[in-house]
């Protein structure tokens, strides 16, 4: 069995590498060679934590494992990260134990990868604008990985707290352009593209608010009750999502299907578009919108990509089991 530390995972997986393994994945997951199977996600009742599994199988790479963790909101204060998770990965012929790789970093990449391959697929070719809604830790992967994917001009920025907004601003100047805190009137009047990565449990973007054309991203509801979007933009969007039961059930579209005001049969797995099944955008004036769960297929893929560099470079701590 081997070990990949958290503190070795910078130096064998980018950004880039990311979306390239999540693309690969949310095609798989469309052909129908990959699942992923029911979450398990509940607050413990201390500590104010919400702990739990995501899981799954790919057929085509033999991705077989799990990722444990969840949400410590008092970690902060302790210098520490308040998403912690581990990934375990088995042996699909014989179900041993294979490799137990750090998922902290590889849990932001792997979320920001997932917007990022939506903003490549379903963005207006000619987006030049960006905009962020929400400026927490995940913020900065989601705009860095995002930044790669349209030659963009300018980048907005909202936050319940406007003092970390300095998070994106960091970011906008390593690529040289120019931020701009702004109300979410602004944000959506200018905006071709918006990711939202919030921990929210009432909708902050209206969808009066969005113009025609835009993108959107909604990375940050991934359990019953969250919501970071009004449930009547989904009703002018076209929706795709990483898997449709999550979508449905612990995603942004479980208000709008709740409300009856679309069906689970009118929302698009996005690696259909990647297999060329679903056109995708089809207009300029079209709204988009990505509903990003987080599915444990992903954690699965760039955990493996992991552990294959980590083994390869002799970096891997090898252990018996």
């Amino acid at each position: 069995m081997f070990i990949v530390p958290e503190h070795e995972i910078s130096g064998l997986i980018t950004a880039a590498d990311c979306v390239a393994v999540v693309e690969q994945v949310f095609a798989a997951m469309a052909r129908g060679s990959a699942t992923n199977f029911p979450v398990i996600r509940e607050a413990i009742g201390h500590a104010d934590a919400l702990y739990g599994f995501k899981s799954g199988f790919d057929r085509e790479n033999l991705a077989l494992g799990v990722k444990a963790g969840g949400f410590w909101p008092q970690n902060m204060a302790r210098g520490l990260p308040n998403h912690q998770s581990s990934i375990f990965l088995f042996n699909a012929d014989t179900g041993q134990l294979r490799a137990v790789v750090g998922g902290n970093l590889l849990t932001a990449l792997r979320t920001a990868a997932a917007s990022s391959v939506s903003i490549k697929h379903l963005a207006r070719p000619d987006a030049r604008v960006i905009g962020m809604i929400g400026a927490g830790h995940q913020s900065t992967f989601q705009l860095r990985a995002a930044l790669d994917q349209r030659p963009f001009e300018k980048v907005l920025g909202w936050n319940i707290d406007l003092r970390d907004l300095h998070r994106l601003a960091a970011i906008a100047a390593e690529k040289g352009l120019p931020f701009e805190a702004v109300d979410l009137d602004r944000m959506g009047a200018e905006a071709e593209v918006i990711i939202t990565v919030t921990s929210s449990f009432a909708p902050i973007l209206q969808a009066a608010q969005v113009r025609p054309g835009t993108h959107l991203a909604c990375m940050g509801t991934d359990t019953k009750g969250k919501q970071e979007v009004e449930a009547a933009l989904l009703a002018r969007a076209t929706v795709f999502t990483d898997e449709v039961a999550q979508s449905t059930s612990i995603g942004e579209a479980q208000h709008a299907i709740r409300q009856g005001l679309i069906r689970a049969d009118q929302i698009t797995e996005i690696g259909a578009v990647l297999n060329g099944a679903h056109p995708g955008r089809t207009a300029a004036d079209q709204i988009t919108l990505f509903d990003g769960t987080g599915v444990a297929l992903q954690d699965l893929a760039v955990a493996s990509a992991v552990v294959e560099r980590a083994v390869a470079r002799g970096i891997a701590i090898e252990v018996t089991f």
